[in-house]
């Protein structure tokens, strides 16, 4: 098997004529004056190969991605990208007999947001792509989709941040695992202690589903793909959670806990889904925020943000003709005059936004590990 992905790697790259012509990713061309000599190339299968490749490994990285709306922003439409929605009415009041009520005003708000453009690239040799044994662009085009999948997580969970709607953990004694204290009302009021900690408990999760059910807010859905195409889309009854790994460790202590396995086919599974607890679909996910700066506890340390939210509570635009893509430069394009490397990379166009404030919570806490986990 191995030896069978590298000679499918070698055909995919040994494109070039042992004379002048070299086949270039945008045809044939002379090897000494650059000039195209045809354009009837190869290279829309190598490209159709990577593009797919890339796209793939990415999307089945991303979590946050999964749970936005996807919004497409057309080709030639600008940068900047406008979603409206209009104002509920409230509910209706007690007629009186002959009098005209008070009539409400129906309206609208906007979420305006933009779309940046975001890429990487590396350079590969010719002597590293023709001597090593490993299929080296397969290799950095695997390497390369955890990149897009990470920066694209990383913005994602970014513009979650600025949500308002905030809960901080109550105080927890470590030693018995009740609440010590008032409940905090910021970051510094946040113990990190070695026997007291605002370790995000169950019962700070419990104060949450409350919060989402006062809301109203939406619960999440679930599409399976079947093995026929067919797609199949369910209410799951519950609101979703992304959370560190060290918010992790804590909740799944609890005995109400229940790990996915128990609940839900393997199809059915979210990407980072690894169990429910009061309400919510828990996700881990190690990018989830570790924040610093303004964001430290009590004790100097670092916070977690877990984010807490409901079906379309945010979007991310899919801009026509800027969705991510694989960019492959030969050696005869950038290679210099000694056609000595080639290069790999990806870009990407992107933006998202709030939708729906009140769909989205942001629940702050630490952990026993505050000291050591990074900012990221």
């Amino acid at each position: 098997m191995f030896i069978n992905n590298i000679d499918k790697y070698r055909r995919l790259q040994l494109f070039a004529d042992s004379g002048t012509v070299v086949q270039t990713t945008t045809g044939t061309a002379n090897a000494y004056t650059g000039e195209v000599t045809t354009t009837d190339a190869l290279s829309p299968s190598m490209k159709v190969f990577y593009d797919t490749e890339l796209l793939e490994n990415a999307r089945r990285e991303m979590l946050y991605g999964q749970f936005a709306k996807h919004i497409t922003l057309p080709a030639n439409h600008g940068t900047e990208m406008e979603f409206r929605k209009f104002t509920t009415f409230a509910r209706a009041s007690v007629l009186q007999e002959g009098v005209i009520p008070t009539g409400q005003t129906f309206g609208m708000t906007s979420v305006k947001f933009g779309i940046q453009e975001y890429g990487t690239f590396t350079a590969l040799s010719t002597r590293v792509q023709t001597r090593l044994f490993d299929p080296v662009l397969m290799a950095a085009t695997d390497e390369m989709s955890h990149s897009a999948a990470d920066t694209q997580e990383v913005l994602v969970r970014d513009s979650l941040l600025t949500n308002p709607n905030v809960l901080y953990a109550d105080n927890i004694t470590l030693a018995d695992g009740k609440k010590t204290g008032t409940t905090p009302v910021s970051c510094a009021e946040m113990e990190a202690s070695d026997t007291i900690c605002a370790i995000l408990a169950p019962d700070t999760l419990a104060k949450a589903a409350r919060i989402m059910r006062k809301n109203k807010v939406p619960h999440l859905k679930r599409t399976v793909c079947h093995a026929d195409g067919t797609e199949t889309t369910k209410h799951t009854g519950k609101w979703g959670l992304v959370v560190h790994p060290s918010v992790k460790y804590n909740l799944v202590k609890h005995p109400d806990f229940v790990e996915v396995h128990k609940y839900c086919a393997p199809e059915e599974i979210f990407h980072g889904e690894c169990g429910e607890l009061h309400g919510f679909i828990i996700m881990e996910n190690a990018d989830a925020p570790v924040l610093g700066d303004t964001y430290k506890n009590k004790a100097g340390t670092n916070t977690y943000a877990s984010y807490a939210f409901g079906q379309d509570a945010y979007c991310v635009i899919d801009p026509g003709n800027g969705n991510l893509r694989m960019i492959l430069k030969n050696a005869s394009e950038v290679g210099g005059p000694l056609e000595q490397f080639g290069t790999v990379g990806y870009k990407f166009e992107t933006g998202s936004a709030i939708l729906y404030a009140e769909r989205l919570l942001r629940i702050m806490s630490c952990t026993e590990f505050s000291d050591e986990d990074e900012i990221n």
